[in-house]
């Protein structure tokens, strides 16, 4: 179970990361539709599965 939460964080973290990186290091968070868009894509790679994807779209939609 551990791992799951693990690989959840990172995944979250990596889309994070990513969004700095597209918009060339800026400080800036991703937008909720791109960090939604890109939890999509992990899932459908077969990176994440579906109870990881959920609890991380809770967390994106929470997120003020």
């Amino acid at each position: 179970m551990g791992w799951r939460v693990l690989s959840v964080v990172l995944v979250v973290g990596v889309v994070g990361l990513a969004g700095c990186i597209a918009v060339g290091g800026s400080d800036k968070r991703p937008t909720k539709g791109q960090e939604l868009i890109d939890l999509k894509a992990a899932l459908d790679r077969g990176a994440i599965d579906q109870k990881e994807y959920d609890s991380a779209k809770v967390q994106v939609m929470s997120r003020g």
